[in-house]
C-alpha cells in the first residue's frame, strides 16, 4: 500500500478512536493492519499488541478454547497432586515439563531472543527445582543426593548451552560444577593447609585456560566461556577459604599476589587470549 494512503488511514483510525465511533479493540485491530510499526510510539505498539491478542481471542475456535482450558486444568491437577504421584511418574512429569519449556524457548528465540531465553531458563530451573522438591518429599536430604542432582544439572546446562549456543547457560553450568567441586572438597578435605587448597584449584584453572586455547578455532563463544571460567577458578582458593575455613591465613596477601600474577599473565599473553575470545 502507498505510504501516503497508509498515513491517511491511520489518521482516520485515530480520529475514530478519539471520537468513540468504534470501540478501542476494533481500532487496535485496524491499527495493526495499517500502521507502520517502525513509526508507532512504544505506548501505541503496546496497545497494538493488546489489539492483536483481542483479535486472536475473538477468532479462536471452540476446539482452541477447549485445548487452552484443558491444558490449564491438567497443569493445575499436576501441581495439586504431584506429591501423591509415584516417584517414576514424578520424574517423568519434571522431565516432560523441562523438555516442553526448552522446546518452546528454542522456537521462540527466532522471533524474540529475550522471551526465548526466559522460557529456556524456566525449563532449567524446573529441572533443578523439581529435583530438589522430589528429594525433599522422599526424605533424601543427605548432601550426597543434592550434590548429585546439582552435578547432573550442571552437566546438562553445559551440554545444552553449547548445543543451543547460549553462552550464559553454558557458563552457569560450569559455575554449578565449581560449586559441586567445592562442596566435595569441604566434605572430604578437612583441615587443609593453605598451599593444599591452592593445589586443589590452580591445576583446574590451568586446564580451563588450555581448553579455551584448544577450542577457540572451532567456537569463539565456547572459548570465551572457558576463559571466564578459568579466571573465576583462579581466585577460587581464596573464596573457598572464606566460605569453608574458620581461619584463613594470609588471605589478603594471597589475593594481592594472585591479582598481580594473573594481571601479569594476561598482559604478557594479551595478543594470544584476545584472539581466543573475540
Amino acid at each position: 500500500m502507498n505510504q501516503d494512503r497508509r498515513q491517511i488511514i491511520v489518521k482516520e483510525i485515530e480520529h475514530w478512536r478519539r471520537s468513540k465511533l468504534l470501540p478501542d479493540q476494533y481500532c487496535d485491530f485496524l491499527m495493526n493492519l495499517y500502521a507502520d510499526q517502525d513509526t508507532v510510539p512504544a505506548g501505541k505498539q503496546q496497545q497494538h499488541t493488546v489489539g492483536k491478542a483481542i483479535a486472536a481471542i475473538q477468532k479462536a475456535t471452540g476446539l482452541q478454547w477447549f485445548l487452552t482450558f484443558g491444558t490449564f486444568t491438567l497443569i493445575s491437577f499436576v501441581v495439586l497432586y504431584f506429591n501423591e504421584f509415584h516417584p517414576l511418574l514424578q520424574m517423568a512429569v519434571v522431565a516432560l515439563g523441562t523438555v516442553v519449556f526448552l522446546r518452546i524457548g528454542q522456537r521462540l528465540r527466532s522471533r524474540n531472543e529475550a522471551a526465548g531465553l526466559a522460557i529456556t531458563s524456566t525449563g532449567m530451573l524446573l529441572l533443578l527445582g523439581g529435583g530438589l522438591h522430589m528429594l525433599n518429599i522422599h526424605g533424601l536430604d543427605q548432601w550426597g543426593w543434592k550434590t548429585g542432582l546439582l552435578a547432573f544439572s550442571s552437566l546438562f546446562w553445559i551440554v545444552y548451552g553449547i548445543a543451543a549456543r547460549i553462552p550464559a547457560l553454558h557458563l552457569s553450568g560450569w559455575l554449578a560444577g565449581i560449586l559441586v567441586y567445592a562442596w566435595l572438597l569441604s566434605q572430604f578435605m578437612v583441615d587443609s593447609k593453605w598451599y593444599e587448597i591452592q593445589l586443589y584449584w590452580l591445576p583446574i584453572a590451568c586446564l580451563f585456560g588450555w581448553g579455551s586455547w584448544f577450542v577457540h578455532r572451532w567456537s569463539k563463544p565456547v572459548s570465551a566461556v572457558l576463559f571466564v571460567t578459568c579466571a573465576l577458578v583462579w581466585f577460587m582458593p581464596e573464596l573457598y577459604s572464606v566460605m569453608f575455613l574458620d581461619e584463613a591465613i594470609w588471605l589478603q596477601l594471597q589475593l594481592i599476589a594472585k591479582i598481580a600474577i594473573g594481571g601479569g599473565i594476561l598482559f604478557a599473553m594479551r595478543k594470544q587470549w584476545m584472539v581466543w575470545v573475540v
